[in-house]
């Protein structure tokens, strides 16, 4: 009779935690759509980043005209330099310290131990969001590159489909065939543009995610009980190299963010210094006025900030803390500039995904600090 009463309580148990499992999915789910919406309702009618808050004639020429040299910066303003370098370091290494504290690790480490499991959800939905918008404002990933020149008289059947797609990843049906789609969709951009997509890399690699471990969590498969049916060799295959799915997404995600600096704050550097000395969204003053530098200083250390981001990412080092810091300095740009948001939604949605995921055994930091059983929290 024990035994019979302990079954049922051990039922009772799974049920109940299954209902809870059910109820946070449920409220995921709702979020991202509530996230779709509201996406769509901010105004849409200001576009950022270097190429599209500078006029075109502005772009243009700073494109054509020869980079200032960043060395030459650098000495000039010696002093700055070498203080800002050391404060970086500071910085950074007192986050590292922060980050391995036990006492931090106790508190916080069970709350992103749940987390994690939604991260691919919360990543797949960011992407699904992103080409919607592709489909909607009829642009390749940002408003600087149109379909027009690309698709031509196709371009509305193309923004059709997209849309379609966007709405397939974000619910999770049929995640995998619209990866598909969206892969053809890159390979046609890169066709056109060449290495700068290296700018919507993410997008790249949340596709690879989606071929890898399809609509996952919170999607209508999971909560239909509907499988993704592919052929047998191809599921076989995912299986063994799906791990590798989150450490694709965070290198692709460091390599579109090192490509956007050495492209608009180095190889053209001109791009980031009209950004950084003229008074633009309606301010009366520059960003460097603001900041107290010399616009060429201001240009050096984003570039060199962003870099550093880019490479942390890429090997996995701090990638938490990374993740909060560039969400930031994204949330001061949108509104001081007045940015539109589509552009913008993977360098929303993703940091989020990668706090909520943290570190993985291919990260640096992870790999080291898991030897001893001490897994970084932020």
């Amino acid at each position: 009779m024990k035994n019979v009463n302990l079954k049922v309580e051990n039922c009772n148990v799974k049920l109940k935690i299954a209902a809870v499992r059910s109820q946070q999915d449920i409220l995921l789910f709702g979020l991202s759509f509530f996230i779709l919406i509201f996406s769509f309702c901010i105004p849409q009618s200001v576009y950022a980043h270097e190429v599209y808050v500078l006029p075109h004639d502005v772009v243009a020429e700073s494109i054509a005209s020869p980079p200032f040299s960043m060395m030459a910066t650098a000495m000039d303003n010696f002093s700055l330099f070498i203080f800002w370098g050391f404060v970086a370091c500071i910085v950074i290494s007192t986050i590292f310290f922060i980050s391995v504290f036990r006492v931090f690790e106790q508190r916080m480490g069970p709350l992103f131990a749940r987390l994690k499991s939604f991260a691919p959800a919360v990543a797949r939905v960011t992407v699904g969001l992103g080409f919607m918008s592709v489909g909607y404002f009829q642009a390749i990933f940002g408003p600087e590159l149109p379909f027009e020149p690309v698709f031509g008289a196709y371009s509305h059947l193309v923004s059709a489909a997209l849309l379609v797609t966007g709405t397939l990843i974000v619910i999770g049906f049929w995640a995998r065939a619209a990866a598909i789609v969206g892969l053809l969709f890159f390979g046609v951009a890169t066709y056109h543009y060449g290495a700068y997509m290296l700018t919507y890399a993410t997008y790249l690699g949340e596709m690879i995610v989606l071929l890898l471990i399809g609509s996952h969590r919170v999607s209508v498969h999971s909560f239909m009980g509907i499988p993704e049916r592919f052929h047998r060799s191809y599921h076989v295959f995912a299986d063994k190299i799906k791990h590798l799915a989150f450490p694709i997404l965070r290198v692709t995600f460091g390599l579109s963010l090192i490509y956007s600096s050495l492209y608009a704050k180095i190889l053209h550097n001109n791009l980031a210094l009209q950004v950084a000395s003229m008074p633009l969204a309606g301010h009366e003053h520059s960003l460097a006025y603001y900041f107290g530098f010399d616009p060429q200083f201001l240009v050096l250390g984003a570039a060199i900030i962003e870099l550093i981001a880019g490479i942390f990412f890429v090997f996995g080092l701090a990638i938490r803390w990374n993740s909060i810091f560039l969400l930031f300095w994204l949330g001061m740009s949108l509104w001081y500039f007045g940015e539109s948001v589509w552009p913008h939604i993977v360098l929303i949605g993703i940091p989020i995904a990668f706090i909520m995921h943290g570190y993985d055994k291919y990260s640096l930091e992870g790999f080291f600090l898991k030897k001893r059983r001490s897994e970084p929290v932020l």
